[in-house]
């Protein structure tokens, strides 16, 4: 049984800083695609970050480029997404995903997701 695990989310000032984590039993990070994805109150889920499987390709949301960095530990079995410079309009619900296809923007190629983790970007 895949399961995932985030934490790390919380209430930042703009221009601060967050690193998310993602605990994965049931599924290895180092050869499964991983995504980080968000969801704001009304609308759309969108994909963030994704890390590729057998390679260290990784994709980023345009908007999050430069401030925000996926990776993984093998070791640990974990994914994190480090976030600089954070932005009122980072503010969202971010899901850890796991898919068995490669890293794609569509949410519906992912099997598997976390829970969610709340990040606030607020003065």
């Amino acid at each position: 049984q895949v399961q995932l695990v985030e934490s790390g989310g919380g209430l930042v000032q703009p221009g601060g800083s967050l690193r998310l984590s993602c605990a994965a039993s049931g599924i290895g990070v180092d050869y499964s695609p991983m995504a980080w994805f968000r969801q704001a109150p009304g609308r759309e889920r969108e994909r963030v970050a994704c890390i590729s499987g057998t390679s260290d390709n990784t994709f980023y949301k345009e908007s999050v480029k430069g401030r925000f960095t996926i990776s993984r530990d093998n070791a640990k079995n974990m994914v994190s997404l480090q976030m600089l410079n954070l932005k009122p309009e980072d503010t969202a619900v971010y899901y850890c995903a796991a898919t068995s296809d490669i890293c794609r923007a569509d949410p519906r190629a992912y099997d598997h997701w976390g829970q969610g983790t709340q990040v606030t970007v607020s003065s």
